[in-house]
Parts: structure tokens; C-alpha cells; sequence
């Protein structure tokens, strides 16, 4: 499934390289045979593969390492993904198959009536109700589903402003065996996860002060720096994981999906990554006459192909110098909307004003064509602006919200 988002839209999905501390040649030759398995059953030529870094290579890549028993470390690949942009997309798909996608819309009650499912909707922007016809319900609700509930496992992040000094991201095994990730985010390091037992509403889901306590002190072993160096930002969201006991770290990831008595398509478990392969599962219970047809994992969502979106970058400098950009600029426009890069272009405005241009076109696009409703839905969604301690650039789009209604 990697391999195929990697296809399916490159401009999201992108690969990312890892360095992993490794200390003593016990650990080295772990290691390296857990990555020799991790290639083979990627099975992938889409990644390099694997490799031993010395560790005078490693310190020159990354001088702000802390781990004095680091003897080496393990280069591997992996990928990473702008999350909110690619469900993005899959609804501008869904849309151009003509399905009808609408957000601030909540199922409030189902029933059954012969053999359709009427469906009780509510307009929570307008505050109005309304009725839906179907031959098929799929719940797909994730952490809300009940009957039965799944585990919500929490995840946690903060963000410090740019401690690595290469584009690799690090690995870093603690103490206890769990495995924390440093990603480099433009001018910011990402730092996560955890893996905490949510207890409470999947409305209300924050940072705890003791996770913000692990990630500060993991971070502090990994960059000494950041132990004087105050967090920018910090979020958290919730994995809807199949039921079980023991350690969330060890919980299942594996999914299910089946109808359940009253003909209740169901969907639980599962990760990010397997979620085309999950969809395709859940489309064959819906429409089984249509088993056979399956194209998703061959087809670039939106016409996002990797040539398409190569053309786009080799196009960047062209593109900064008619819209008064710099080079940069345009290649972070293509990595988020890919061939709707010069769609977002056409909302420049002369001149900056609370916003920088580039804010302010990725604004009016939202707007217009990302059913940006809120505030939120342009920083969380549309961006990641709210997550990247920008406070001035946040005030400024909740001002802008405040003061206009969006179409």
C-alpha cells in the first residue's frame, strides 16, 4: 500500500529517509537484520534499500545528536504524508464520480424502511434537519462508532522549532523498546508519538502534561539542545483500534470490516496507510457486483501523476518568477495541491497585506473550493498553519473568518 500511494499521489506522499542510532555491535547486527526483513517484505523498488552509516558520517549529518554510546547508525526509507491534504483529495475524487460530499453534516439517527436505510441528518452550519435515502450505509465513523466501541488509542506530538540539521528524520528506540520519530517539517522538528488509552470523549482529545514530560525528555536525550528550547506547538488525535487488552503500544492495527445484522456495513481497526485497500474492502461489500472492477491503485487521484506532477516542479522557477515568488514557494504550492498548484496561484494578491501572499491565495482557494467554513478548517485542514506556532498568521485568518462569511 505504500508503494501505491507513492503512485497514486506523489505530491503528497513522499519518500522519507530515516537515520537510527544504533549502539554496540550487538544492536548493529539486530538491526540490520530487522531492515534486511523490512525490505524484502516491502518488496518495493520504489525505496532504497537499507545501509550502515559510520558514525563519523552520522555526526557530520547531524552535529546536534546527542547519544554518547552511538556507535553508528542504520539508513532506511519510509514515506511520509500531508494526512489532511490526501483525505482532501479523495473527496475532490469522490466528487468528480459523482458523489455528493458535504462537511458540518452529522447523522443524528438510522432506520430501516423496506430495503432502504433512512438516515436523520442535521446541518450544523445552518442548524436545520434533513433526510437521506439509501440502499447501503456504511459506518465509517471511526473513534465514534459504537457497537462496539473500539480502543481509542491517543497519539501525541510537539513540534520544536528545526533541531535536525539534515532532511533525515530519526528513529530513536528508547529505553522501554517504543519507538519515537524526529521528522524534519520545513523549519520545525515533529517530534511522536505516543500511544495512551483515551478514556474520555473522541470531541475532547489533547496532550496530557505527562506526555508533553516523555516527548520533552526523549527529546532532550536525542538533541540536547531542546531541553532549553521551548516547544512551538503540540497536537493529538485518536486511533479507533479493534478491541483488546494489554499495552496500546502492541495493539492490533489489523481491521474489520463486515455487515453487521440489520445489513449495517461496518468498518473498524486499521492505520492510515492500508486505507485505499480498506476502502476497496468495504466498496466490495457495498456493491458486489462491481468486485471486479478495481482501479484505485492504479489510478492518480485527481490526475496526479507522477509525471504530471515532475512537469510541475521543473516548472517551479518559471512559475516563482511570473507570480513574483521565490522557487521554494512554488514547490511547497506543488507538494500540497499538485496540478491544482496554478488554480491556487490565480488568488495571489498584488500585494501582502495580515497575510503573505502565498497565505492569502491558499485561503481564497480554501474558501472557494475546499468547503473551508471555520478557521480551522484552513489552519487543520487545508494547512497545517495552526501547527506551526505561526500566531500572528493564525490571529490573522481567525480575524479573516470572523469578519466575512465564506461562500
Amino acid at each position: 500500500e505504500r508503494a501505491t500511494l507513492l503512485k497514486i499521489a506523489p505530491h503528497l506522499v513522499e519518500p522519507l529517509a530515516f537515520l537510527m542510532p544504533i549502539a554496540g555491535i550487538g544492536r548493529e547486527i539486530f538491526y540490520n537484520t530487522g531492515l534486511t526483513m523490512y525490505d524484502v517484505l516491502a518488496g518495493s523498488a520504489s525505496l532504497p534499500k537499507h545501509r550502515r552509516v559510520r558514525l563519523d558520517e552520522v555526526r557530520r549529518m547531524e552535529p546536534g545528536l546527542g547519544l554518547p554510546e552511538m556507535t553508528g547508525a542504520a539508513e532506511y526509507y519510509d514515506a511520509k504524508v500531508q494526512s489532511a491534504r490526501l483525505v482532501l483529495e479523495n473527496i475532490f475524487e469522490a466528487i468528480a464520480h459523482g458523489a455528493a460530499c458535504a462537511n458540518y453534516v452529522q447523522a443524528e439517527a438510522h432506520a430501516r424502511e423496506g430495503d432502504a436505510w433512512i438516515v436523520q441528518l442535521r446541518d450544523r452550519v445552518a442548524d436545520r434537519s434533513f433526510e437521506a435515502r439509501a440502499r447501503v450505509l456504511v459506518d465509517a465513523t471511526g473513534p465514534w462508532e459504537q457497537n462496539p466501541a473500539p480502543r481509542l488509542v491517543r497519539g501525541s506530538h510537539i513540534l520544536f522549532p528545526r533541531l535536525n540539521t539534515s532532511d533525515h528524520a530519526i528513529a530513536y528506540f528508547e529505553e522501554s523498546g517504543r519507538i519515537l520519530f524526529f521528522i524534519p517539517w520545513g523549519d520545525r522538528t515533529l517530534v511522536g508519538t505516543t500511544d495512551v488509552d483515551h478514556d474520555g470523549s473522541p470531541d475532547q482529545v489533547a496532550i496530557s502534561a505527562d506526555e508533553v514530560k516523555y516527548l520533552r525528555a526523549q527529546a532532550a536525550r536525542v538533541f540536547p539542545e531542546s531541553e532549553t528550547t521551548e516547544p512551538v506547538a503540540a497536537f493529538s488525535s485518536l486511533r479507533p483500534l479493534l478491541a483488546s487488552s494489554g499495552s496500546a503500544t502492541k495493539a492490533s492495527r489489523d481491521h474489520r470490516i463486515y455487515a453487521d445484522s440489520d445489513g449495517m456495513i461496518r468498518i473498524t481497526g486499521g492505520k492510515y496507510t492500508t486505507y485505499r485497500s480498506m476502502s476497496e474492502e468495504a466498496a466490495d461489500l457495498a456493491a458486489p457486483e462491481l468486485r471486479a472492477v478495481h482501479v484505485t491503485a492504479e489510478h492518480p487521484l485527481n490526475g496526479n501523476s507522477r509525471e504530471a506532477v515532475d512537469t510541475l516542479m521543473a516548472r517551479a522557477p518559471e512559475l516563482a518568477s511570473r507570480h513574483r515568488l521565490k522557487t521554494n514557494e512554488i514547490e511547497t504550492l506543488v507538494r500540497g495541491y499538485g496540478v491544482m498548484t496554478e488554480a491556487v496561484l490565480e488568488y495571489l494578491p498584488a500585494e501582502a497585506g495580515d497575510l503573505s501572499r502565498v497565505d492569502a491565495a491558499r485561503l481564497e482557494f480554501a474558501v472557494r473550493h475546499e468547503m473551508a467554513l471555520r478557521a480551522r478548517d484552513f489552519l487543520e485542514v487545508s494547512t497545517m498553519i495552526g501547527f506551526e506556532g505561526r500566531r500572528q498568521t493564525v490571529a490573522a485568518v481567525e480575524r479573516w473568518f470572523s469578519e466575512n462569511t465564506p461562500l
